[in-house]
């Protein structure tokens, strides 16, 4: 079953749309700690503070078919950049955020970064699937977002080590991450601007009509309910780790926020490098119903455990869970042709909203007791087990 993952003639295309994954990592996992500083600093609640997660991925729901419209009629490479343009602007913004200290203007802006991201993710996701054969599609996106791992780890990293940063823990800037990132992404953004990227179409008329329509492939559709619920489990998770940390250990915010790099999202990235090598002798179904069946097993021991052996649990579920996006999302795609991978890709996207959900839940659940909040993933990751288990039983 080995495969060559990447052609020749797309090598450089893929390592130029991957290097872009880092970068909507770095966003996501950087709002993990935002939520709890903002707990701290602005002394709310933790269901208000899961707005953070609410305004971003609310934007993948409201720009996905926007997105998927500007791909289809400009092209991937006119997605990237618009995508690029707009979470350097909302970025950038945090600078007069910190001046201002108002949390509904530091929500506008991680609205208009979750744009962005949606741009980016419609269009990086589905062209990686297409730069190959299409037996290997889930190996390669599970390599292109092994750069997305990197920056899963990178994000909570740097803010750590300056949000909280203060005498007291919590009073370090917030603006400087983002400012950094926001000039770096613009810049990227006129590079892109500059480059020629391939695009990729149906070789004629005749293989459009071969593929599989949208909405009567059972697959994707299981496929969008399986993504949204793990994108609802794995932003739960990151959301509120910290407060279950400090809450169950001794540890502080910045320690708890480095074993979330380190520990979490460096399993992640570890998770997606061997996933990627595995999938060359082990079909990618067969190898994601073992993760969600190792993510239903942590979960259990993190809501019933307790000290060292939940913590564990909590860190290990990220190995588990590190295949699970890029695998649904290449699985739900096969079959489509170029323009209902188009279409495919904005729907997917859209489900992302599942990440503006859970953390709600989550902090009203466990207000009192983040343990309990821990339901809401348990039951996300048993409906990708479901997905995986039709999956698994439709290859054979």
């Amino acid at each position: 079953m080995n495969k060559k993952i990447v052609g020749k003639q797309y090598l450089m295309p893929f390592i130029l749309i991957a290097s872009l994954f880092f970068f909507w990592g770095f966003a996501h996992s950087i709002l993990d700690i935002l939520n709890k500083h903002f707990q701290e600093g602005f002394e709310i609640t933790k269901t208000k503070s899961a707005l953070v997660q609410c305004m971003v991925y609310g934007g993948y729901f409201i720009m996905a078919l926007p997105a998927g419209r500007i791909i289809r009629k400009w092209g991937y490479k006119a997605g990237v950049i618009v995508g690029l343009l707009l979470y350097g602007i909302g970025a950038l913004l945090f600078i007069p955020g910190e001046h201002l200290m108002s949390f509904e203007f530091f929500l506008v802006c991680l609205f208009i970064i979750g744009c962005g991201l949606t741009c980016l993710e419609t269009s990086a996701n589905p062209y990686v699937t297409v730069l190959g054969d299409n037996d290997s599609s889930a190996s390669r996106l599970n390599l292109a977002q092994s750069l997305n791992g990197l920056g899963w780890i990178v994000g909570p990293l740097v803010g750590s080590l300056v949000v909280f940063s203060g005498e007291d823990g919590n009073s370090g800037s917030v603006a400087l991450p983002y400012a950094v990132i926001g000039v770096v992404v613009l810049v990227i953004a006129a590079v892109f601007g500059r480059m020629k990227l391939p695009e990729i179409v149906d070789a004629d008329e005749k293989s459009q009509s071969e593929g599989l329509s949208l909405w009567k492939s059972g697959i994707f559709v299981f496929g969008m309910i399986a993504l949204f619920f793990y994108v609802a489990a794995q932003t739960g998770v990151n959301s509120f780790f910290i407060n279950y940390v400090t809450e169950n250990t001794d540890l502080s915010n910045k320690t708890a926020g480095l074993l979330l790099s380190f520990g979490g999202m460096g399993l992640f990235l570890i998770g997606r490098l061997l996933g990627s090598w595995v999938m060359n002798y082990l079909k990618a179904e067969r190898l994601l119903l073992g993760c969600a069946i190792g993510s239903v097993l942590c979960m259990c021991v993190v809501i019933f455990g307790t000290g060292m052996p939940a913590l564990v649990a909590l860190v290990l579920n990220y190995l588990c869970e590190s295949i699970m996006f890029p695998t649904i999302f290449a699985i739900a795609l096969r079959g489509l042709d170029a323009q209902n991978t188009k279409k495919g890709s904005s729907y997917l996207i859209m489900t992302i909203v599942g990440g503006a959900v859970a953390p709600v839940l989550m902090g009203a659940l466990g207000e009192a007791n983040m343990a309990v909040g821990f339901i809401i993933p348990l039951v996300c990751y048993m409906v990708v087990a479901a997905f995986s288990f039709r999956a698994t039983k439709q290859s054979v």
